[in-house]
């Protein structure tokens, strides 16, 4: 049973089979969101999603970075990513046209930050998982 179903633009549908959400800035300390920090976060979360589906290929959809304070810190000017980061499993049918569509389906990780903890769904997903070229970054497996 799966989370949601997304409508992806190529037509495709997808599955999200399991969701991690996180806050991104949760358990910052000291300093202040940079461009250094943020990639820090990127990386992290890249790292989390292979530890945590290490068989399945993981996408990273760019998040969106904007700088509400022009002044420049020690570290560069602030730059603040989206307040949730996402991991999601997603599964799909069959890439390959010549795998027996009983027997294989298609999978791929992905990361992504979002404004809100809202679980992805529909059509009314972020237009950036709606464009997820799917056939070119997940993979097909056998169940």
């Amino acid at each position: 049973m799966s989370l949601s179903r997304i409508v992806l633009s190529s037509g495709r549908t997808i599955e999200l089979s399991e969701l991690m959400l996180s806050s991104t800035y949760g358990g910052m300390l000291e300093g202040y969101p940079c461009r250094l920090v943020n990639d820090m976060k990127v990386n992290g979360l890249l790292r989390a999603a292979e530890r945590a589906h290490p068989r399945t290929p993981v996408h990273l959809v760019p998040p969106s970075r904007e700088y509400p304070d022009r002044a420049a810190g020690g570290f560069g000017p602030v730059e603040v990513l989206p307040a949730v980061a996402c991991i999601g499993a997603f599964r799909s049918a069959a890439l390959a046209p010549d795998h027996d569509p009983v027997l294989y389906r298609s999978a791929l990780t992905v990361v992504w930050f979002q404004p809100a903890t809202d679980v992805p769904s529909g059509e009314a997903a972020d237009p950036a998982l709606l464009d997820i070229r799917w056939e070119e970054v997940a993979r097909d497996y056998e169940l």
